[in-house]
């Protein structure tokens, strides 16, 4: 089975809430939602970002607007006023998310 990055499926943008980062995850089409929709499961998300999220992931998905809400508690070091992080606000990590693969069909 073939994979793609997601950036080739979906637009990212990604915010803070005090330490947990959240990423929107836009499809770029109705086949890419549901790629996304079925392959982008927590599980998958919590390996790709490794030890960067150290608490859950929560996937919320918003079909009428093909996007899924992804919610990474712990992410943040503590916060953007407690971090020594680089990325204080998680603005980085929407590019970090779309660099995963997922599998697709030829």
């Amino acid at each position: 089975m073939a994979t793609k990055k997601l950036r080739e499926l979906a637009y990212a943008r990604s915010g803070d809430k005090g330490d947990v980062c959240n990423v929107g995850l836009l499809a770029l089409s109705d086949e890419a939602y549901e790629i996304i929709e079925r392959e982008v499961t927590p599980e998958r998300v919590k390996a790709h970002f490794g030890d960067m999220v150290k608490g859950d992931v929560e996937i919320y998905p918003l079909p009428k607007v093909n996007a899924l809400e992804i919610v990474l508690r712990n992410a943040l070091g503590g916060g953007a006023t407690r971090t020594l992080l680089f990325d204080q606000t998680g603005k980085s990590m929407s590019t970090a998310l779309l660099r995963m693969e997922v599998p697709v069909s030829e």
